[in-house]
């Protein structure tokens, strides 16, 4: 039976015009119900509607606010400085390869905290350009407001990622390989073999075993939207395995494909983030240099750890 997001089903917009779509009561709860999620049905009836549609100003309200609360929780796992632990070495493997132009996208930024951080705090080096982009308009205009607010060097766009002009050094997301099925992973990972790319690193719930009691507890603890709390504990059963990540990621040929993780979990209770790292062939020997110790933490599926042996 499908698990689904309330996130991914109460606002869409064309394609192709951008124009908003109406979103009925109706078929959303019916949705939900047909995958035996009776909770989240009654959650999106409680949200205000007009003549059994969504109201958009009060679903980009809540939109805004859950993110708001996602940001406080990548504050509190740390994710911009797992980003930088990993991107720093590869660009520098990249400008120590020749590549000229160096930039960072950001894959379903939603208010666009990663891509924030990392111009606020500089750390990448001034001669890298930041930019988030997602696909909802109402998050790309608070990520815009917020940057503006602070005067920071970094853009948002409203866009597909991968259909921008220019080609990103290094692609990045958080939180967005579950929204993926099992069948369209390899599609997204082999669009990031470009000319101009030197890799790519996603991070995403690890689906271990405890992973959505973990979930459970800490969005219970930290999230007051039900929107939230219910959403992060579908992230965590959606999570994908990490012989899944990797084999799909595989797929792009032309990189080499790790796993980013310590060899034991170190709480099993969290659902802890760990990527999926994929760089070219020739960078790779100045990524492992680059990040010293620390390189024991990647593992290719000729050193897999348990979970890349264990069958998905």
């Amino acid at each position: 039976m499908a698990v689904l997001e309330i996130s991914d089903l109460i606002a869409a917009w064309d394609p192709g015009t951008g124009a908003r779509q109406p979103i009925a009561v109706a078929d959303v709860t019916g949705r939900l119900r047909a995958a035996g999620d009776h909770r989240a049905a009654r959650i999106v009836e409680r949200m205000p509607a007009t003549s059994g549609v969504l109201e958009p100003e009060s679903v980009d309200r809540l939109l805004v606010r859950v993110h708001t609360e996602l940001q406080r929780l990548a504050e509190e796992l740390h994710m911009a400085e797992r980003f930088v632990e990993l991107l720093r070495p590869m660009l520098d493997a990249a400008r120590s390869a020749g590549f000229r132009r160096l930039r960072v996208v950001d894959i379903g930024c939603g208010i666009g905290y990663v891509i924030r951080w990392l111009a606020t705090t500089r750390v990448l080096g001034a001669d890298v350009e930041l930019l988030g982009v997602d696909q909802n308009p109402v998050l790309i205009a608070e990520a815009s407001r917020l940057a503006l607010d602070e005067g920071l060097p970094c853009g948002f766009a409203c866009a597909d990622a991968f259909a921008l002009a220019e080609d990103a050094t290094v692609y990045i997301s958080s939180g967005v390989l579950h929204h993926f099925p099992v069948d369209e992973l390899g599609d997204f990972f082999r669009a990031q073999d470009r000319p101009g790319t030197a890799g790519f690193i996603h991070y995403d719930i690890a689906a271990t075993r405890l992973a959505p009691a973990g979930a459970w507890v800490f969005h219970r603890a930290r999230m007051r939207e039900l929107l939230g709390r219910h959403d992060g504990v579908n992230s965590a059963r959606r999570a994908h395995g990490d012989r899944t990540l990797v084999t799909a990621a595989g797929q792009v040929g032309t990189m080499d494909i790790f796993l980013f993780a310590p060899i034991r979990h170190t709480n099993p209770f969290c659902a802890a983030m760990r990527p999926v790292v994929g760089i070219r062939p020739e960078l790779s020997p100045a990524l492992r240099r680059l990040l010293g110790r620390r390189a024991r933490a990647l593992h290719g599926t000729d050193d897999p750890v348990p979970s890349l042996r264990a069958a998905t």
